[in-house]
């Protein structure tokens, strides 16, 4: 089975990568995984502390730009962690791309992995 994944990644603004992540763990995950979001992986870049990554999975690009739709005019997100968030980035770009289920998962758990080092 195929999905569609979305990866952004962020610039973030000099010294903003430990907050951006405590935001991002604590608020932002927690409220997309609530919305029915498929979070994938998110966190810090190996080589740089204020550059980070977020990938979310979909059945389908209809079905991504639908969830989104929904989740970016939430108040739950408006009102939430959305000024904090964007405060953080400087620069923001997405990719979408097809991938098997089994490479998501394979993402998924180098994610844990990773946690759990």
């Amino acid at each position: 089975m195929t999905r569609i994944i979305e990866i952004l990644m962020y610039t973030l603004k000099p010294g903003s990568g430990l907050d951006f992540h405590r935001i991002m763990q604590n608020v932002s995950v927690p409220l997309h995984l609530e919305a029915g979001m498929d979070v994938v992986s998110y966190g810090g870049s190996l080589h740089d502390c204020d550059s980070y990554h977020l990938i979310r999975a979909y059945e389908s690009e209809s079905h991504r730009l639908a969830f989104q739709d929904v989740f970016y005019a939430s108040a739950a997100w408006k009102q939430g962690p959305r000024a904090d968030i964007i405060s953080r980035i400087e620069i923001s770009t997405t990719t979408v791309m097809a991938l098997t289920q089994d490479a998501i998962d394979a993402l998924r758990a180098s994610r844990a992995e990773a946690r759990s080092a």
